[in-house]
């Protein structure tokens, strides 16, 4: 149960709902319990002629226990409802904001698919137990401890006999949930793997259909859900052999203490009615404690469900801000400085990322950084990002050392073209105001319109309020690039990143959006990262990266007279444009 104490401070959020839950039930066992001591005085004075008037009241009476009991339980069933669901609700936006404020190495070292299951499934198996089951739980729990109580009053010799056999039925019932709540554990990430890899082989569907591994992904996803059959047939068998003992213990131990009953009444020690009471109360909490046991499956299931959120919320982020940030001075400028950077990524085995790193970028400048593949451009990214933090070293802005700012702010002084521009299954309008929620239509079509976007998203039937679907699949990648670089153009930030912004673009419209960036570059630090060279001409300067390290550093033309890698790249891509 401890993995389900998770869920205390979300219940107590809701002090109303839990106080007229907490009503509603003991209303509704109060009324159940009372319904013995009516049995028992029928039986014992009731069935005579002389007593008719009296049976009547009885019978009446009891409509009115019933009444009660109706309403209590309708009113208890309504409230731990409305607990289960908000509690899981609450829990879901919890943990989805944990997981945006973690730190990206927690996403290089989890599939996202997995994750995704465990913010899905797994709240909907806590939700299944937080609602109908914690209900049913809390109902059978309180009836089991009244309708004890009522058999001590009733018959403490016939009680204690049942308090004896109770060790014996409840020890083994503790032993088998834990084996349950492992099983399920186990049960539930077979089944996070398989959505995981199913939420990986739909993103790619195209790519699966290309090289027509269509039977091979199938046979993978066949083989991962089998494995998550095989895990909870073994779940569920150890949930039956729970339940069937129980079930067997609670109501053999109740049938030998009524036996013990029976010979007290043949032998006068004990009135029927007095054993007809008792035997009540027994059948109510066997009853109880045996739908407990069936619910305590339930609750296992849950608990190991309540364990894996529980490993997500308490992963620390890697980049978090300090207690006190250091604000940036208004106006920002923008210059950014590498010190001695050096850096290797946390998963993947890779050795230095980049190492000895070390350049200025003044407010307003443009710098392009180019090199072959691997050379390290893409980490300088995400070290201005702050995505990471170096081992070696330190980046600053405008001359404070990025980690003494709130990763928040920082971010939010940088607009970014991606080369893999992202869209989100929304409206054109809200894509593109990504970076500003609260940005007017006018000032999303402006930015559309100097990102040479306007044209084709007016055309879509709904304008900027037509859904672009999941990834933009209905886009051509110009079109989605754009929209990249509109969302740049109205965050209006001072520092530009721009990560080969116009490689998806045709000619026509690559000079038509170069236009637009030329402007969006003006008074602003930007840092440009390319394979076409043909698009930096117009930088300020140039770092050559190979092998994490900058190599060379100067202008187009200085740099083509060194004749160094820049000038064999350059000699290269003109060769080949000219061709």
């Amino acid at each position: 149960m401890r993995p389900l104490a998770m869920l205390i401070p979300y219940v107590l959020r809701r002090k109303p709902q839990l106080a007229g839950a907490c009503v509603a039930l003991l209303l509704a066992a109060f009324a159940a319990l009372t319904v013995p001591l009516a049995v028992r005085r029928m039986i014992d004075h009731g069935f005579t002629a002389d007593n008719s008037g009296t049976i009547n009241i009885y019978f009446m009476a009891l409509i009115g226990v019933v009444a009660m009991l109706a309403i209590g339980s309708g009113l208890r069933f309504y409230f731990v409802t409305w607990l289960g669901e908000r509690v899981v609700a609450d829990l879901r936006a919890d943990v989805f904001r944990h997981l945006s404020a973690l730190g990206i190495d927690f996403f290089d070292r989890n599939r996202s698919g997995e994750i995704t299951a465990r913010l899905t499934t797994d709240t909907t198996q806590i939700k299944a137990v937080a609602g109908a089951n914690i209900s049913i739980a809390l109902r059978n729990l309180v009836m089991f401890t009244g309708g004890v109580a009522m058999m001590i009053v009733t018959s403490p010799k016939l009680s204690g006999l049942v308090l004896l056999a109770l060790p014996i039925i409840v020890l083994p019932l503790v032993g088998f949930g834990r084996r349950v709540r492992l099983r399920s554990r186990k049960a539930q990430d077979m089944l996070a793997e398989a959505s995981a890899y199913a939420s990986e082989a739909i993103g790619a569907i195209r790519i699966v259909q290309s090289f027509t591994a269509e039977a091979s992904v199938t046979r993978r996803f066949a083989d991962s859900v089998e494995n998550a059959f095989l895990a909870a047939r073994h779940s569920t068998q150890a949930r039956a052999a729970l339940t069937g003992f129980g079930i067997f213990m609670v109501f053999t131990s109740m049938v030998a203490v009524l036996w013990w009953g029976a010979q007290d009444v043949l032998a006068g020690r004990m009135t029927p009615g007095t054993l007809g009471q008792f035997l009540i109360y027994a059948v109510l909490a066997a009853g109880a404690l045996g739908e407990l046991s069936q619910v305590w499956g339930d609750i296992a299931n849950a608990a190991g469900a309540a364990e894996r959120l529980a490993e997500i919320l308490a992963e620390k982020p890697s980049i978090a801000a300090p207690a006190q940030p250091v604000r940036l001075a208004e106006p920002v400028q923008g210059a950014i400085t590498f010190e001695s950077i050096g850096f290797s990524y946390p998963e993947g085995g890779r050795g230095a990322a980049i190492r000895h790193v070390g350049f200025h970028v003044a407010p307003g400048e443009r710098v392009a950084v180019v090199g072959p593949s691997g050379a390290g451009k893409s980490t300088i990214f995400n070290l201005i990002l702050r995505f990471y933090d170096p081992q070696q070293g330190r980046v600053t802005v405008d001359g404070v050392d990025i980690r003494a700012l709130d990763p928040v702010e920082l971010r939010s002084r940088i607009a970014i073209v991606p080369q893999d521009t992202v869209i989100f299954a929304a409206s054109a309008a809200e894509n593109i105001a990504l970076g500003r929620p609260d940005a007017e239509l006018t000032q999303i079509r402006a930015a559309a319109v100097s990102a040479h976007a306007d044209a084709f998203l007016s055309a879509l039937p709904e304008g900027y309020e037509t859904q672009l679907g999941e990834r933009g699949v209905t886009l051509s990648g110009g079109q989605r690039q754009r929209i990249a670089i509109a969302r740049a153009i109205l965050k209006d930030a001072p520092i530009l990143l721009l990560d080969e912004a116009t490689s998806a673009l045709d000619a026509e419209s690559e000079v038509a959006v170069q236009s637009a960036l030329d402007e969006l570059m003006v008074g602003r630090t930007t840092i440009v990262i390319a394979h076409r060279l043909a698009t930096i001409l117009k930088a300020d300067r140039i770092l050559v990266m190979d092998g994490g390290a900058i190599v060379e550093e100067g202008t187009h033309e200085a740099l083509v007279r060194q004749g160094g890698l820049y000038a064999r790249l350059a000699r290269l891509q003109f060769r080949e444009d000219a061709a």
